[in-house]
């Protein structure tokens, strides 16, 4: 119906009337807009300044600027027991203006190219080092030399935005208060350059016997490249990468125009001069291995620092307990055990520390034998394969290369499940050739293995190519982990935050591949060549023997722990009759038994004082310390007490805090089992 020019809708299908807009004056919405503005911007400068204010109320800005003092670390078992302190070696500052310029250069184009422009912080060297890292370039960090002067010198190892904000503070603090070359010098004469040694000229003198002022192009270098890792750069440690680096530096410095390609070239590579040092070892393969990964806890220090270490006293006598018990002979023994995440609760790395410092747990390369078939039949299993399937076991005739197989053991076929635990070798190269060396070795890289292993060479896959024990007990653990590489630490392993198992980069085995390497570890000790391994519970394992039984190895894992035990001849001269699964093996059963509680253990109960003396736990226990045929040592109220005959006169000599005491006549008791007494 229209009336009027308007038109009326049908009631049925009238609707409410739209509420009218209202119409605000021109320019109120932007007003409030820019109120809002503002008010945020208040809101994030108060902010800003309570921020600041709380970290310049936390944060040690008193101490920026005084001395700093050298360090001492005390390391701690895992109980609280002292296993070792140790002093750094330092010596007198550095004068910025007194070095060669090409040392100052070559740490400047390594560190911090833009040193004398910024002011403590380099947004550009951030920006580079984001990209860097997020496109896939190598690792770079963006720290300038103030910045890491105020990390490693003033800041605790906590590791959190609030640290990094702190030492973003600081550095703004050092660079308002310390000319430049005050900055550099602090940081030369301060840096960690690895062997313990903190500041250029202690690490000049060091490595090269020669004052700072005098270091060529090649030695300025070195010690520059040092920075980025120096515990695993040092020369001493290994010189083939400290030498790689140094060319890196070389190349850095004449990106930098300090040099030409043509001077970088002809650069010669350094020689080291280490002299003795009077310092005495720490009296343990443990702490002698843990000392530098102390010294590399983010800003560990230079003031006394105590660190307990993942050491168990009672884990470290059962593996002394074993190797004595092993009846190795006059060979060497060594023995590491870790937890399934790489911390390491008990090493010995020689039957006897004082007589030989030598780690043969972390220094010495030797071929893994038979060990090494772990990656090989992983890499199999990768490849599709499954332990049912069958290889020849028969000779090998054909090739240069023809391994046999111990005691001519031969059949038609075999399982390969049968073969791991039987450790038939001619099947381990056939199984090797058929997945290709490639593959063999990409499998032990993933778990962790960096040691130099050969391409194109059939005889890898019997473990020709050396490696450390540590080494190929960590490979272990990833398996046991199902979560690798697995890094052996001496330190508890931080926890975790939220998103750090996406940036870990850890692999595992799919679950059918981990369910079947698992079950061949298990086969060779169920009914294979480790049987001399068996305990009551779960164990998996693998024995390992080199050419002409050189070496004679057994790792694997129960419960929570993964232990390697490797025998040998520091000569590398040919075994008596031992084998992976004989010697090791026995040892690795009764370690685990004493470890696992499946018999028991002698206690050894002590009140551990983190402040009291030091307790070398690479000594026998106190009832084997030989003291004659016809005389025993024993403990009577916390006192050692010596028995003996002089001219058949029984003697009791005691030795406790008011010195020594002869008391003759005394009866001497029956010697006391050394099961049962107490340890030192």
């Amino acid at each position: 119906m229209e009336l009027s020019g308007h038109v009326i809708a049908d009631p049925a299908q009238s609707v409410a009337p739209a509420a009218p807009e209202s119409v605000a004056p021109p320019g109120k919405p932007r007003r409030s807009r820019w109120k809002r503005i503002k008010l945020g911007l208040a809101g994030t400068l108060c902010l800003v300044f309570v921020t600041v204010g709380y970290l310049a109320v936390t944060a040690p800005l008193s101490k920026s600027l005084q001395p700093i003092a050298p360090p001492e670390i005390t390391l701690l078992a895992a109980d609280g027991t002292p296993i070792a302190r140790n002093g750094a070696i330092t010596d007198s500052p550095v004068d910025v203006s007194k070095l060669p310029p090409h040392v100052v250069h070559a740490f400047l184009a390594i560190e911090d190219r833009r040193f004398y422009s910024h002011w403590g912080v380099d947004p550009r060297g951030v920006a580079r080092a984001a990209w860097s890292n997020l496109t896939g370039g190598s690792t770079q960090g963006g720290s300038t030399i103030t910045q890491q002067l105020a990390k490693f010198t003033f800041l605790t190892a906590e590791r959190s935005l609030t640290r990094k904000a702190r030492e973003l503070l600081i550095a703004f603090w050092l660079e308002a208060w310390l000319t430049k070359d005050e900055i550099l010098e602090r940081y030369l004469s301060n840096a960690y350059f690895g062997d313990n040694t903190y500041g250029l000229r202690a690490a000049s003198l060091h490595y090269f016997h020669r004052q700072p002022e005098k270091l060529t192009e090649g030695q300025g270098a070195l010690l520059a490249g040092l920075m980025k890792a120096p515990s695993r750069l040092a020369p001493t440690n290994n010189f083939a990468l400290s030498q790689k680096r140094m060319r890196l530096v070389l190349q850095t410095m004449v990106e930098a125009g300090y040099m030409t390609q043509q001077e970088a070239r002809a650069v010669p590579t350094p020689r080291l001069d280490v002299r003795d040092r009077s310092e005495l070892p720490t009296g343990t393969y443990f702490a002698d291995w843990a000392l530098p990964q102390a010294r590399q806890i983010e800003a560990a220090g230079y003031a006394g620092q105590t660190y307990r270490t993942t050491l168990d006293s009672r884990l470290q006598a059962a593996a002394h307990r074993a190797i004595r018990q092993a009846g190795a002979g006059k060979a060497q023994v060594a023995l590491v055990a870790m937890r399934r995440n790489g911390e390491v609760v008990a090493m010995v790395g020689g039957r006897d520390y004082s007589a030989s410092p030598f780690n043969r747990v972390t220094q010495a390369r030797r071929q893994p034998g038979s060990t090494f078939k772990l990656f090989v039949y992983l890499a199999a299993l990768k490849a599709g394969m499954s332990p049912d399937d069958t290889l020849p076991n028969t000779p090998i005739e054909a090739g240069s290369y023809r391994p046999q197989n111990a005691g001519g053991a031969y059949s038609p076929t075999i399982t390969l499940e049968d073969a791991f635990a039987r450790s038939s070798n001619v099947a381990a190269v056939r199984l090797f050739s058929k997945v290709g060396d490639e593959a063999v070795i990409d499998m032990a890289r993933r778990l962790g293995v960096a040691s130099p292993l050969p391409t194109g060479d059939p005889s890898l896959a019997l473990g020709t190519a050396s490696m450390t024990l540590l080494e190929l007990t960590s490979a272990y653990a990833g398996v046991a982990a199902n979560s690798f590489p697995v890094a052996p630490r001496a330190f508890p392993v931080p926890e975790a935050g939220w998103f750090d198992w996406l940036l870990d980069g850890k692999r595992s085995l799919s679950s059918r591949d981990h369910e079947a390497i698992e079950g061949m570890l298990r086969a060779t000790i169920n009914r294979g060549t480790g049987h001399a391994a068996m305990l009551r519970g779960p164990n998996f394992g693998k024995t390992g023997t080199s050419q002409e039984n050189r070496d004679a190895l057994f790792v694997g894992y129960s419960g929570d722990l993964v232990v390697g035990v490797w025998v040998g001849n520091d000569d590398n001269s040919p075994l008596k009759g031992v084998s992976g699964g004989t010697v090791p093996a026995r040892i690795w059963r009764d370690f685990m038994r004493d470890a696992l509680g499946e018999r028991p253990v002698p206690s050894r109960p002590k009140a551990a004082d983190p402040e009291g003396p030091v307790q070398p736990l690479d000594v026998p226990e106190i009832g084997d310390i030989p003291v004659g045929d016809d005389s025993h040592v024993r403990i009577e109220d916390g006192q050692a007490v010596i028995s003996t005959r002089v001219g058949g006169v029984p003697l009791d000599v005691q030795i406790d805090g008011q010195g020594l005491r002869v008391n003759p006549g005394a009866s001497a008791p029956a010697p006391t089992p050394a099961s049962s007494a107490p340890g030192l």
